[in-house]
């Protein structure tokens, strides 16, 4: 681990699996509540120092975080690899956005809000850092995700504890690693435990924001821990995304665009497509090709060359996805492919469409985060907008149609934070995502997101009524 700039041990470790494997490749530090409080108190210590720093200086530091990353893509993105289980190219693509998320970010200006500037006063909103954040990040985008929130905590000022899952801890302690040359001792810390480590850190007294990523479950529990000392959030939780195909596209020229929204990274991110409703006029059509890709994709290791996806992250989420197969068999719906298992080693989950199922079958209604979609007939706008947005989740959704204002018609009837018409996953920097109803708390990215990391600070002067002339000269 990194607690105050030096390397730190564990008298206690934890076993980091391979998912392609099921083998131990690993130990990482399991950090003790000592070791917590004294990451907390290094960030502490950090805090004033690192806030006094202009806003220029911090910009170079974190673009130097993003040239580390970017120095060390190939060592990052083996590691990567080995402990979640995507495809080499997968990995080196997340580890390189991980680099560019810095670059972005550190572009971005802390804004000052001038309400008054007249003779008699001057008003002025500043947005000042929190103090300490805690990081929890999630086992499907490891890296890419913790600079989600390391870039703008640190840029607007505040310090930081990061704790990766441990699922996939290897990849972040690795950065935290590299970077004790480039960041003032105390300002990052990097930690390592199960999952009672988690409960400390949103509980912590000394840390004053969880920015979390990770299922609405989870999200309740930060939440209601949290409250202890009022900490701020930031919660990005799950999703059950909706696309709606209307009937007029062009289905050779979609159908890989969505399946691969669907099922890159196994389908494991908040805002995969989870429900896929398809117009009646096409449907067959269309799931005819998306049959056809489901054939054409390679699973297998992500270390092997021409692997397109590679095995479920976890033992846990396999079990689920088990579970929902067998759901689905237990009541009937058509499965169109996939659905069989392999007796090999490894988290393995074939491509798995589901023809049709009912609006309350578990696997329409749950969000799988893995590679089984259900595809669903429509044949009413009005009542597969209410569809869709039948849901406790509020995350994503798209919209598909060459009708580009009935499209947008549709797109602002969808309850979720963020809406794609004709594209999808066009995530940026400088773009805010925030989930709606239960897919979230607070914003990520863009100015929105950068400021979750301030609270704001409103100065008042009264300025002198009479002012003192000059002398003549």
């Amino acid at each position: 681990m990194t607690i105050d700039g030096r390397a730190v041990l564990s008298l206690a470790g934890f076993h980091v699996l391979n998912p392609a494997t099921e083998l131990v490749m690993a130990e990482a530090p399991d950090c003790t509540a000592k070791q917590l409080d004294e990451a907390v108190a290094s960030a502490r210590r950090a805090a004033p120092g690192w806030a006094g720093l202009s806003l220029q200086k911090r910009q170079a530091y974190v673009k130097q975080i993003g040239e580390t990353i970017s120095a060390n893509v190939e060592e990052l993105a083996q590691l990567l690899t080995q402990e979640q289980g995507k495809p080499l190219n997968d990995a080196r693509g997340e580890v390189q956005r991980a680099a560019f998320w810095c670059s972005e970010i550190a572009k971005l200006e802390i804004p000052v809000l001038t309400l008054a500037d007249s003779d008699t006063e001057l008003v002025r909103v500043y947005r000042v850092p929190l103090g300490v954040v805690g990081g929890i990040v999630p086992w499907n985008f490891p890296l890419a995700l913790a600079m989600w929130k390391v870039a703008p905590a640190l840029l607007t000022g505040n310090t930081m504890v990061l704790k990766p899952s441990p699922y996939t801890p290897l990849t972040t302690l690795k950065l935290g690693e590299m970077l004790r040359d480039v960041l003032p001792a105390g300002v990052l810390n990097v930690i390592s435990g199960t999952d009672a480590l988690g409960p400390l850190m949103s509980a912590h007294p000394g840390i004053d924001k969880i920015s979390f990523t990770g299922s609405t479950q989870t999200g309740r529990k930060v939440m209601a821990s949290a409250a202890v000392n009022l900490k701020r959030l930031t919660l990005e939780l799950g999703g059950n995304d909706a696309a709606i195909v209307l009937p007029d596209v062009d289905i050779e020229e979609l159908a890989p665009i969505l399946f691969w929204a669907a099922f890159r990274n196994n389908a494991q991110f908040c805002l995969a497509i989870k429900r896929l409703y398809i117009h009646e006029d096409i449907y067959d059509r269309l799931t005819q090709a998306l049959i056809r890709l489901a054939n054409e994709t390679r699973v297998g290791p992500g270390s092997e060359e021409s692997v397109q996806l590679g095995p479920v992250q976890n033992r846990l989420q396999f079990e689920r996805l088990k579970d929902l197969l067998e759901d689905t068999r237990r009541n009937g719906y058509r499965i169109l492919v996939g659905g069989q298992l392999s007796a090999r080693k490894g988290y393995f989950f074939p491509v798995t469409l589901i023809d049709n199922p009912p609006e309350t079958a578990r696997v329409v209604q749950e969000e799988a985060f893995g590679p089984i979609l259900p595809l669903l007939k429509f044949s009413d706008i009005d009542d597969v907008i209410q569809r869709a947005n039948n849901s406790e989740y509020g995350l994503g959704g798209s919209v598909w149609g060459r009708d580009e204002d009935q499209a947008m018609r549709i797109a602002r009837q969808l309850k979720t934070g963020t809406v794609w018409v004709n594209e999808i996953h066009t995530i940026v920097p400088n773009k805010p995502l925030a989930g709606h109803k239960q897919s979230g708390v607070g914003v990520e990215n863009g100015e929105e997101g950068l400021l979750e990391y301030t609270v704001p600070q409103t100065v008042s002067l009264k300025r002198a009524t009479q002012r003192v002339l000059p002398a003549p000269p």
